[in-house]
């Protein structure tokens, strides 16, 4: 890996977190999915474009990028080597070939200068230690008139998976989970915040609007509450209980999510709401 500026997400991305991304990467897309046309119509990724994919994962929104731009390319940057790992055997998989992907930290990578006509990010934006670098590293990334477009959390409550969340309050220790601060999920939960830390990253134009989609979080609702438990935040929570409360908080969670379940063989979709951010770099 290059130099790496925030230390504590590369621990956590190289660790149990990446890990269960990678191995419920499908999962996720059929959580997120739903954000992926937006994004790349928003960045207008055109068939010789050159797209960099900041904070990409396992690649779905770097290989659909890569498919729209054909006779281009897309670049997928990461802190993640398990999910990465996963994005190089899904493009092979798939048969895209004008794709490929580097671990590092978006924050600091010594990206070519003028070298991208759009950088995109689905949730990749909000993890970095000092927002503000990040833009100004990426803007040198852009070529003049290159365009920005990403997706990141709006706020917590606008979230149902956070709204079943909340219900196990009285079971688990959530102390501030969801709550806007950074670096994390919500740490751009503020478009004020958005404008100006882009803007001090050399963007103009910058434009912010709510984008929200169901996402489908389970086959049914002990199926969802199951996966919602066994993410990186999840697991967290139920370490620091009893089996006990681990298993009332499972219970509890299946119930909330129980209200959710669709008459699609009882899947459980879940709204999600996030903010579309676009800006360009100056001519």
């Amino acid at each position: 890996m290059t130099h790496v500026a925030d230390t504590a997400q590369a621990e956590a991305w190289n660790g149990y977190e990446g890990e269960q991304w990678a191995r419920s990467q499908d999962r996720w897309d059929a959580v997120n999915d739903g954000f992926n046309q937006p994004l790349l119509d928003a960045a207008a990724v055109a068939e010789t474009d050159s797209v960099l994919d900041v904070g990409c994962g396992a690649g779905r929104t770097t290989r659909l990028a890569a498919r729209r731009a054909g006779r281009g390319r897309a670049l997928g940057v990461d802190l993640s080597g398990p999910m990465l790992a996963k994005a190089r055997e899904s493009a092979v998989r798939e048969g895209v070939e004008n794709v490929s992907f580097v671990q590092g930290d978006a924050q600091v990578h010594a990206f070519d200068a003028a070298g991208f006509d759009a950088v995109i990010s689905r949730y990749g934006m909000t993890f970095f230690a000092d927002p503000a670098a990040a833009f100004a590293n990426l803007h040198r990334a852009l070529r003049p008139g290159g365009r920005l477009a990403f997706i990141c959390a709006a706020e917590a409550g606008a979230n149902q998976w956070l709204e079943a969340m909340a219900s196990l309050e009285a079971v688990l220790p959530l102390g501030g989970f969801g709550e806007a601060g950074g670096p994390g999920m919500f740490s751009l939960t503020d478009p004020g915040l958005i404008r100006t830390l882009v803007t001090a990253g050399g963007f103009t134009g910058v434009d912010v609007r709510r984008v929200e989609v169901p996402g489908k979080w389970g086959a049914d609702a002990q199926d969802a509450a199951a996966f919602l438990l066994d993410s990186g935040p999840g697991r967290h929570l139920l370490s620091q209980v009893t089996p006990q409360r681990q298993d009332q908080a499972r219970r509890m969670l299946t119930d909330a999510l129980g209200r959710y379940e669709t008459g699609d063989g009882g899947a459980v979709w879940l709204r999600s709401s996030s903010w579309l951010v676009t800006a360009v770099r100056g001519r």
